[in-house]
């Protein structure tokens, strides 16, 4: 289901609409240092 509200990073409906502004932030935080965990984890298994 396409976000509505907009605040789904992903362009999909993750639940975030009924969320205060604190908790939504914190979310997005959360969401974000997880994408930046599976790009950093992706570079580590690369073989040179």
């Amino acid at each position: 289901m396409d976000c509505g509200c907009g605040r789904s990073p992903t362009g999909k409906c993750v639940g975030w609409h009924s969320l205060t502004e604190e908790q939504y932030q914190q979310e997005l935080q959360n969401y974000e240092q997880a994408i930046d965990q599976e790009n950093g984890s992706d570079e580590d298994n690369v073989e040179t």
